[in-house]
């Protein structure tokens, strides 16, 4: 049922326009742009480090997919172009291979990427529904994950005819794993954003990051109704996914808020990021690292040349900007890079 579910999934989102009916808020900023830089271009430097581990650029190939065979030739495609270009790399939601264990095998690249700081998944609501420390370290251990991600998705869950919608207590939940597991745990939403009250209550909690994944990306709520259209209920269904095309917090408005008002923890920016040019600007507003996704979807369905050939053009992108804005590297941008308007 799972892994029918995520196929599915990556159906839509490869043939389907699944864009959010909202923006992610980016246009809104530019860079300030210095005419006199004093430097070469060739000093620029990417490098950083995040949760303890050095990373050539600030990039994170996001959470896509898993539970399939075609997921696991996009995530060994993936994963051998983050080895290749020393960045980060999140998995899809491993459920489906915790409760299939024949399953487990869509998400292991361990082999092909054994450097490369890598992120384990579980949807957090699940700790509602029987999961527990248990699951979670079995999640992480299963692929040789550096760290948990915990994903929130009410919205999604909702939409879902099958969706898990009980989401009572969950943050005392999220503490106990917190405290539990030996590796650091993220909690991230899906694409429609973390509020600074919700940011709040997870640092509380004893998370060690948070991924804001803003709207403007992928829409799940178009997904989902695209998916339901095979249902009895179809027109039904449809209908109420509708209203929520433009939900959410865009990116840089949740981005923002969140290192305002938490300015301490390790942030990912996410949701509809598509160049160079927004990697720069989510820097400029406060992430440590930027989450790619749809914007390399077709990329590894391909090969990993062609993810590796599209992540380099992000990363040269980045380090004009990086350049064009008279920093010698990404610590220096911040929000005295940016200028903006209504």
């Amino acid at each position: 049922m799972h892994s029918g579910r995520k196929q599915e999934h990556l159906r839509i989102c490869i043939e389907n326009d699944t864009r959010s009916g909202t923006s992610t808020g980016l246009d809104r900023y530019r860079l300030v742009h210095c005419a006199l830089p004093e430097l070469a271009l060739d000093q620029v430097h990417t490098a950083t480090t995040f949760l303890g581990h050095k990373l050539d650029a600030p990039l994170l190939i996001a959470a896509m997919t898993g539970g399939t065979d075609e997921a696991h030739r996009i995530n060994l495609n993936l994963a051998r172009a983050a080895q290749a270009l020393g960045l980060a790399m999140g998995l899809g939601s491993q459920r489906a291979g915790i409760e299939e264990p024949a399953l487990l095998k869509s998400y292991q690249v361990r082999d092909v990427a054994p450097d490369i700081l890598l992120l384990a998944n579980l949807g957090a609501v699940q700790l509602n529904y029987g999961y527990g420390a248990a699951e979670c370290r079995r999640a992480v251990q299963s692929v040789g994950a550096d760290a948990l991600v915990l994903h929130l998705n009410p919205l999604q869950e909702a939409l879902q005819p099958e969706g898990n919608t009980d989401f009572r207590h969950l943050l005392a939940r999220i503490a106990e794993v917190c405290s539990a597991l030996a590796c650091p745990v993220i909690v991230k939403e899906v694409g429609w954003g973390i509020s600074p009250l919700v940011a709040r209550g997870l640092i509380a909690a004893g998370v060690a990051g948070l991924d804001v994944s803003g709207a403007g990306g992928t829409s799940w709520s178009k997904v989902e109704g695209q998916r339901s259209a095979t249902s009895s209920t179809a027109a039904v269904a449809a209908t109420v996914a509708a209203a929520f095309d433009d939900w959410g917090l865009p990116t840089a408005v949740a981005l923002d808020q969140v290192r305002k008002a938490c300015p301490a923890i390790p942030l990912i920016a996410s949701g509809g990021i598509a160049t160079g040019v927004d990697v720069a600007k989510c820097l400029a507003l406060g992430a440590d690292l930027v989450g790619m996704a749809h914007s390399l979807l077709s990329a590894a369905l391909q090969s990993t040349e062609a993810v590796q050939g599209r992540l380099e053009i992000i990363i040269r992108q980045l380090e004009i900007a990086v350049f064009c804005t008279g920093s010698r590297d990404i610590a220096s941008l911040d929000h005295s890079r940016l200028a903006s308007w209504s």
